[in-house]
């Protein structure tokens, strides 16, 4: 009885001797084979190393050189160079209008006819008081003439010859009212003919034929296309930067356009903390029209071989110094860098000092970087298929 107990004891403890020794190895070669079945260390095999990245073709760009511009960007609408309103000068009944909305119109077309009956015989009233005028003072004059001959003969009194030069004074003083009268009556009715003021396009008209108009009602609405002005607001830290006769360039409906910054107003708005820029766009074809939005940017000068980098390319550390993410060989660098010029519109800028031309550097955000990570570039074609 006591031999069968202890028969059963030690075959249950050789038993779990052995189980034991079993799982150890199992452990071991797992240990030995890695989590995916190959050697141990890295994955798939590899040997142990520090944390890698792998980024895409378009996460890397080369420094380069190329030319860069310091600009000023401007946004806002172009409007005409002037509008001018036409108003009447005279009051009267409107009898004809030769002009409608959106015609060209040359200096000095006529655009509309004021009913010219009575300001024409005013007129022609005038012209005959003026020829009036002008007879009695020929009169005046030549009685006073007579009277100098006179006197000198002792023929008549020296008060004769005083009346006579009092004469030609008061025939000289009524034909200068008369002119005066002429020419007031001659732009009374000039003024029955509306003429355009200047060359441009007719935007607004706002008679027609058969009204009555008062005196200063305005008629039409001239503007001038030849040449488009842009008022835009510029932040007062780049006054200094922009100056009159600076190039501009502008995309307006699709297109690019040149322009000149004509005037720069000479005082900060202290409620924006900004400055006015008035810049003026040649558009002697008229394509353009007023009110079209516009954006773009005042050129300052321009760099014709900076080694360029993206924008997005740059990173600030703690201290505000700006550095760079370099891919040397498969590692990457953090490099302080110096920045030059900062092109805005084309989100490039110049690299004065810490890169070389051909160095590869990180643009974005792609997660987590350091130096001496191991970096991969994965081309477009060589990544692996999402489903």
């Amino acid at each position: 009885m006591h031999h069968r107990s202890f028969a059963r004891l030690l075959i249950l403890v050789t038993v779990a001797t052995t189980v034991a020794c079993g799982d150890g190895k199992d452990d071991q070669a797992q240990a030995a084979q890695g989590p995916n079945g190959g050697g141990g260390g890295g994955p798939g095999g590899g040997p142990a190393g520090g944390p890698s990245v792998s980024l895409a073709s378009e996460d890397v760009a080369t420094a380069k050189r190329a030319p860069i511009e310091e600009s000023v960007p401007l946004t806002g609408d172009l409007r005409p160079i002037e509008t001018v309103d036409v108003r009447a000068r005279i009051e009267g009944d409107i009898t004809a209008v030769y002009v409608r909305e959106g015609a060209h119109v040359r200096d000095g077309q006529l655009l509309a006819q004021f009913e010219a009956a009575d300001q024409e015989s005013a007129r022609q009233s005038a012209v005959a008081s003026r020829v009036a005028a002008q007879s009695a003072l020929s009169t005046a004059e030549w009685n006073l003439e007579q009277s100098r001959e006179l006197l000198k003969a002792g023929a008549v009194p020296e008060r004769d010859m005083r009346a006579a030069e009092q004469a030609v004074a008061a025939a000289r003083a009524q034909l200068a009212a008369a002119e005066s009268a002429v020419r007031a009556a001659s732009t009374e009715a000039r003024d029955t003919r509306v003429l355009a003021p200047t060359t441009g396009v007719l935007e607004r008209r706002f008679i027609e034929s058969g009204e009555h108009v008062a005196r200063g009602a305005q008629l039409f609405t001239v503007v001038r296309t030849d040449a488009l002005e842009l008022a835009a607001t510029v932040p007062a830290r780049y006054a200094s930067n922009v100056r009159t006769g600076q190039l501009t360039r502008f995309i307006a409906d699709g297109r690019t356009i040149e322009g000149r910054v004509v005037r720069v107003s000479p005082t900060i708005d202290p409620a924006t903390r900004s400055i006015t820029v008035y810049v003026q766009v040649a558009n002697p074809s008229g394509t353009l029209k007023g009110g079209t939005f516009v954006s773009g940017r005042v050129v300052g000068r321009t760099v014709p071989e900076a080694l360029v980098i993206p924008g997005a390319a740059v990173r600030q550390s703690e201290d505000g110094s700006p550095y760079v993410y370099a891919i040397e060989g498969e590692t990457v660098a953090q490099k302080p860098v110096q920045i030059g010029v900062v092109d805005d519109a084309t989100g490039i800028v110049e690299v004065t000092s810490g890169l070389e031309e051909g160095d590869r550097v990180i643009v974005g955000n792609v997660g987590t970087l350091g130096r001496g990570m191991q970096v991969r570039v994965v081309d477009r074609d060589d990544r692996p298929s999402r489903r």
